[in-house]
């Protein structure tokens, strides 16, 4: 269901404004001068409303985090969200994009990212929607290009539809598959999770969180 237009939107962005990159194309340089101090550098594409971004920025302290959300009402309230918790990031460590994940490839430095999440994805179920999935193989190239080498992208989705196409792009795309599990909440690695909206929305109705960590050759 699309969301409600948000009321003065635009003036609630502003408030936010120092969380928010708004010329994507100074990213091209990379992200020194982004952030205060010089970290590694993990990406979530399409944060929702950013319960996730927000917790893993408070939770990692040594990480910088950019979240990337193209519908900019829901970016507004991400990023309220997280000017609301700014005292749980003292190394201010956290900023936003609003922008599309196609446009990331020409806009942000190569190889300049350690780690990427998709969560929860658009799985677009129709057969003729398939480049517009975020594991197509058309983003994984995108993907392979923005992570150093050894970098690690990372999908969570309870979608099993979505999970088993994307399973098989990696490795059509020649990705190794480092690990992955159709019930992420009870697993080990499940202990660093932090759950996004709706993954908290599924795992209350029972449903089971696939995952999967992969890295491109």
């Amino acid at each position: 269901m699309r969301m409600r237009k948000k009321k003065h939107g635009a003036e609630r962005i502003a408030a936010c404004s120092e969380l928010l990159i708004e010329n994507i194309e100074i990213l091209k340089d990379g992200f020194d001068g982004i952030f205060p101090e010089s970290r590694p550098v993990h990406m979530e594409i399409g944060c929702g409303k950013g319960n996730f971004a927000s917790g893993m920025a408070a939770k990692h302290q040594d990480v910088n985090f950019v979240a990337v959300e193209k519908v900019s009402d829901v970016c507004c309230i991400a990023l309220e969200k997280a000017k609301a918790r700014t005292e749980e990031r003292p190394n201010d460590n956290l900023r936003f994009i609003i922008g599309d994940a196609k446009n990331l490839a020409e806009n942000v430095k190569p190889h300049s990212l350690d780690c990427i999440y998709l969560n929860f994805s658009d799985p677009w179920p129709k057969s003729g929607h398939a480049k517009r999935r975020l594991t197509h193989r058309g983003f994984l190239e995108i993907y392979k290009n923005l992570l150093k080498p050894g970098g690690i992208l990372k999908l969570k989705t309870d979608n099993v539809g979505l999970f088993d196409f994307s399973l098989e792009e990696f490795e059509a795309f020649g990705a190794e598959i480092m690990w992955h599990t159709r019930d992420l909440h009870s697993t080990p690695e499940n202990a660093d999770n932090v759950m996004t909206e709706y993954e908290k929305n599924f795992s209350d109705k029972g449903t089971p969180i696939c995952s999967a960590w992969v890295k491109f050759r």
